[in-house]
């Protein structure tokens, strides 16, 4: 085997595309603080009981495991931040009241969620704790649209969705856990034929409620079809009515809001309102998050919570690379008083390169505008004529 090939959807991040990842991390991290978001960087590496709590199969999937070699329990290699996140803000902050946390690194998954998508992803986000009211949710909506609009994306479009609508409607229907299973992936799949098939013999009212969830997606008129086909009842009138405010509140700042009541995205995972932001021309999401308040239960510690994450790299190219910065060049000289001057144009801001002598420099980031030359007895500025 070449030994300089890497796995299967794994890639370094080369000079232009990661300058443009990193300016968009701290872009990113610096509109989080603007909201009190405090930054924290869990390990890479925790107890799987601790890395999966509360999250469901489908992160345990996509966690690559092994055995430590000091303990002998299997640790996982973190495949999402999130309840990372919820364990710091549950066993270690330890407070009572509002939590704002915000990360930034790197996640691995053993599978990529597309044939084109990398398996290591460099997550972004934020999680609020400790409000489980709908102020929560609009605030984490709108930083993460805030956060699109930072990269360059227009015309943004946040589809919302509540799981207290299909668990309301799931509430009443007597079936197997392993049918009940079957059902949620036909939903999620859109798929009728299979769902009429799993929902033969029940009660024709329940029957036609969860068929008509795969139907409930589009502008937010959806909001009014749902009240009139589903049954009201307290989980499902209540989120019906908080999608309605979050499309107000949005559609106010210029959003296209979009619903789709089907969206079992993280089912096990999720306990509320649900959102996913998609940027034109990409067919997929570019940002997701939702309220997951039962998540700080596993950690002993039940807490409101809601978040959201996206992949940097992924947002990053939706961005135009930065132009070249200026620099000044230098040719490395034993000459006194050298070094000095470099590094006193270093410490006033200047990107000085230094080269040997009939060098020329090969790089996409920087260009020369200046140089630093021997000038009457002293070291000095002078302009380079424009290539």
């Amino acid at each position: 085997m070449t030994a300089w090939l890497l796995p299967e959807q794994f890639s370094d991040v080369l000079p232009a595309e990661a300058a443009a990842v990193e300016a968009l991390r701290r872009t990113l991290l610096d509109a989080a603080a603007a909201y009190g978001y405090e930054l924290v960087i869990p390990p890479l590496l925790e107890y799987v009981d601790s890395l999966l709590s509360g999250t469901g199969q489908d992160l345990d999937l996509r966690t690559f495991k092994l055995v430590d070699q000091l303990s002998g329990r299997t640790l996982g290699l973190r495949a999402d931040m999130t309840p990372q996140a919820a364990r710091i803000d549950a066993h270690l902050l330890n407070r009572d009241g509002v939590v704002r946390l915000c990360y930034a690194g790197s996640v691995v998954h053993t599978r990529a969620p597309s044939a084109y998508a990398t398996r290591e992803p460099l997550q972004f986000g934020a999680e609020l704790y400790g409000h489980d009211g709908l102020e929560a949710d609009i605030e984490v909506q709108q930083l993460a649209v805030r956060a699109l609009q930072l990269a360059g994306v227009s015309a943004i479009t946040l589809a919302l969705s509540d799981m207290r609508i299909v668990r309301g409607v799931l509430a009443g229907v007597v079936l197997a856990p392993e049918q009940i299973d079957a059902v949620v992936e036909s939903l999620a799949r859109k798929d009728q034929p299979r769902l009429e098939q799993l929902l033969h013999g029940l009660p024709r009212a329940q029957r036609e409620a969860v068929l008509a969830l795969p139907e409930l997606f589009g502008d937010v008129s959806v909001l009014e079809r749902a009240a009139s086909v589903l049954p009201s009842r307290a989980p499902v009138d209540a989120a019906l009515r908080d999608l309605a405010a979050l499309a107000r509140v949005h559609a106010q700042a210029g959003v296209d809001v979009q619903i789709d009541l089907a969206d079992l995205r993280g089912y096990r995972y999720h306990s509320g309102v649900i959102f996913t932001l998609y940027a034109p021309g990409q067919p997929d999401a570019i940002a997701r998050g939702g309220r997951y308040d039962e998540i700080g239960a596993s950690f002993g510690r039940p807490r409101a919570a809601t978040g959201f994450s996206l992949d940097l790299r992924e947002l990053a190219r939706q961005r135009t690379l930065p132009c070249a910065q200026s620099a000044v060049r230098a040719h490395w000289s034993a000459q006194p008083g050298y070094a000095q001057a470099v590094q006193r144009l270093r410490a006033d801001g200047a990107i000085v390169i230094e080269l040997p002598p009939g060098a020329a420099l090969e790089s996409r980031r920087f260009a020369f505008d200046r140089e630093l030359a021997w000038i009457d007895g002293d070291w000095q500025l002078r302009p380079l004529a424009a290539a």
